[in-house]
């Protein structure tokens, strides 16, 4: 039996799951609020508490850096320590990775129903592939070719330098150095940059706020998810072009890794944001943008891109990688 744990600022998935037949088989799940727990070793014995369940392996992704078995989840009091968590559930050891990492060793355990193609006709080569994730905030992870599988490595590449690439995104990142002081691709693309290309656009002159958008964002408990719904339907020529931007940025970033990663088996898009935009992704300005690279272009046109649709790709990955490896058993105290 293999606990696995996808654990955010806002609200941690946990899981128990077996290898049957070669597949992954979810046994339970359930969904809880962090900020209510105070620690991650609380919450799984909450969890555990409703079954009779033996955990013989455990692993838990998590949205931060993991340094040494040790993570700090944005937004939480308290942090994830893999050999604590071992000790806890009576184990040798116990896994803990970023949830990009997370994410990308879930990638082979989905079925081909829950990828969208935006390249269809393109096939895989061979070679490594990377994922890009926004959501809160930028996440990417390189999947390394090494045989016939892929090992995927964690990066904190959202957090590199924002680069725009015409006159107008040099006016966004004025805008946005003005208050942040150093801006990073996750400024913008991510779930928060909604707002900021959004109130660029007002302050920049390219158009005034309208009466439903005032509306709207006055009464929004998630001013980006208002922006980005009013783009998609086409409701306020700000919001709309908010979106472009933001799409266009998203597909530029996907290229920059796909270079970095020479992702010639593909790219993989995740993250909650994709799902809710996709008919903006085939659009076709996110592939635009995602090939335009110069002399390389004619590298990028030949990676496949497909959209992850599975949202519980992170708790399905911690399960694949906690299988991976086999089970340990707690070590006796020395007398």
């Amino acid at each position: 039996m293999i606990l696995a744990g996808d654990v955010g600022g806002t609200k941690t998935n946990l899981g128990l799951f077996r290898r049957v037949g070669g597949k992954l088989v979810s046994s339970r799940e359930e969904n809880f609020p962090s900020q209510e727990f105070a620690s991650l070793d609380a919450m799984i014995a909450e969890f555990l508490s409703r079954g009779r369940q033996k955990v013989d392996r455990a692993a838990v992704g998590v949205a931060g850096p993991v340094v040494g078995g040790r993570s700090h989840v944005v937004n939480l009091r308290w942090s994830v320590d893999a050999r604590r968590l071992a000790r806890s559930l009576g184990l040798g050891q116990a896994g803990l990775l970023n949830d990009l990492e997370a994410n990308a060793w879930g990638i082979p355990e989905l079925p081909p129903t829950k990828f969208l193609n935006l390249t269809p006709g393109l096939r895989s080569g061979p070679g490594n592939a990377a994922l890009i994730a926004a959501g809160t905030g930028l996440g990417m992870a390189i999947l390394f070719r090494d045989g016939d599988r892929f090992r995927p490595s964690a990066t904190e590449g959202g957090h590199q330098e924002f680069a725009p690439r015409d006159d107008l995104e040099i006016e966004l990142l004025r805008f946005m150095r003005r208050r942040h002081g150093r801006v990073s691709t996750e400024r913008v693309v991510a779930g928060p940059g909604f707002s900021a290309i959004y109130q660029f656009l007002l302050d920049h002159g390219w158009g005034k706020e309208s009466k439903l958008m005032r509306d709207r964002l006055a009464g929004a408990d998630d001013p980006n998810d208002a922006i980005s719904a009013a783009g998609l339907a086409d409701e306020d020529p700000v919001a709309r072009k908010a979106l472009e931007i933001f799409v266009s940025l998203y597909g530029s970033a996907a290229g920059d890794l796909a270079l970095v990663a020479k992702s010639t088996a593909g790219m993989f898009v995740g993250g909650g944001i994709a799902p809710k935009i996709l008919p903006m992704l085939r659009t076709g300005e996110f592939l635009r943008s995602f090939k335009n690279k110069g002399r390389l272009s004619p590298l990028l046109e030949s990676m496949p891109v497909k959209v992850i649709l599975e949202p519980r790709t992170a708790l399905i990955g911690a399960a694949a990688y906690a299988a991976h490896y086999p089970a340990t058993k707690p070590k006796k105290a020395r007398r």
